[in-house]
């Protein structure tokens, strides 16, 4: 499977400008999502909103979703997995360390984290830090 990064790019600047809302099984269909419908889950003080998870046409497996941090707060502690990731900041100041390389990100920014790359999140900044993750493939 060949994907160019402008490919990349076109997916990843759709769906960080579609908000969303659903956890789709089977091949994804077009669909435009709300941000003020997806549904909050709130956890150790951060709030995280699916918007959507699936696979693409050519099989490939997608996952979306986007989370809000407060001042000071990580999602979870720094992990590796097989499928890789792309974080765009939308707001706020992330500190994202891949591999012990530690960068700060501000909005319109992104990382990406190849597989089983040891990575973490953490908001930096003196206010919320809100991002999009885009994952992409399985684990198993």
């Amino acid at each position: 499977m060949n994907i160019s990064r402008r490919d990349w790019c076109l997916l990843a600047t759709a769906l960080a400008a579609s908000p969303g809302m659903a956890e789709q099984k089977g091949v994804l269909t077009s669909e435009v999502f709300t941000y003020d419908k997806l549904l909050v889950k709130e956890s150790n003080g951060h709030q995280t909103r699916a918007i959507l998870s699936g696979e693409l046409h050519n099989g490939c497996y997608i996952e979306v979703h986007q989370t809000r941090l407060p001042p000071g707060a990580m999602p979870h502690p720094p992990h590796h997995h097989v499928h890789e990731e792309m974080f765009l900041i939308r707001e706020g100041t992330l500190e994202i360390t891949v591999n012990g390389q530690t960068a700060h990100l501000g909005p319109g920014s992104v990382g990406f984290v190849g597989s089983n790359d040891e990575h973490g999140i953490r908001n930096i900044g003196t206010t919320p830090a809100e991002y999009f993750v885009i994952a992409f493939g399985k684990d198993s």
